[in-house]
């Protein structure tokens, strides 16, 4: 089924942007805070979109800021962004046996706008076997949360004063209730559990004992070896 020819169709992409839209609402609150940030820090208005648009990732964003300076260093910065965003190796190689077929323009510039939340409404809707609404959700639903999270950066850049610290609202709690929302949802069994089990104990674990954001990819590690060495158990029995 994966290996057909894929299409991306403009009706799929149309619809995964508007069912992105309510979520990035709250991307744009984060954007307008990173655009104060960026005006704090001295940049201009151009640079701070610019980075949100070719960067599109909140919190290194954040994080390079609090390296910016008059000599940037390039190295340590590199390794920060590598390191919070390393998660997204995940996201490239869970999503990669349902977009292979695209070419690799198509598949690439579908990359550039993978995120969390829409990776997880992909990935559901790839699970049950609706490619093109899966990749609609993917593509389209990442243009929305990428266009809210540039014009919410331009926005803060000028009038972020209002949104000074998001935390007040829970707006920081908001993709993380959403992704806890998308696994509840899905298929629950004995062998999930002991998935979310084995995941939640080894991030829990690098949150306390391993340097910072490195709990994201061990967590996901985890969850996917463990998964795998429970699908080998049972085809065994």
């Amino acid at each position: 089924m994966h290996t057909q020819e894929l299409k991306l169709e403009l009706n799929a992409i149309q619809q995964g942007f508007v069912s992105l839209v309510p979520i990035s609402l709250f991307v744009f609150v984060f954007g307008a805070a990173f655009g104060l940030a960026a005006a704090q820090e001295g940049l201009n208005d151009a640079a701070a979109v610019l980075m949100s648009a070719l960067v599109f990732a909140g919190a290194s964003q954040f994080a390079a800021l609090d390296l910016w300076g008059t000599q940037v260093p390039v190295l340590p910065l590199a390794i920060t962004v590598f390191a919070i965003n390393a998660r997204h190796l995940l996201i490239g190689a869970t999503l990669y046996p349902y977009i292979r077929s695209l070419n690799p323009a198509t598949r690439y510039g579908v990359m550039l706008v993978a995120s969390d939340a829409n990776w997880a409404l992909s990935m559901r809707a790839f699970a049950q076997n609706e490619t093109s609404k899966g990749l609609g959700l993917l593509f389209g639903g990442g243009i929305a949360i990428w266009f809210f999270w540039m014009i919410g950066t331009w926005v803060g850049f000028y009038f972020g004063n209002a949104i000074q610290n998001p935390s007040a609202f829970g707006v920081d709690m908001v993709m993380g209730c959403f992704l806890l929302t998308m696994a509840l949802g899905g298929s629950k069994n004995n062998k999930t559990y002991v998935i979310w089990a084995a995941a939640a104990a080894s991030s829990i674990a690098a949150y306390l004992y391993l340097p910072e954001n490195s709990h994201v990819i061990v967590g996901a590690l985890t969850g996917g070896i463990t998964g795998v060495f429970l699908k080998g158990d049972n085809h065994e029995h």
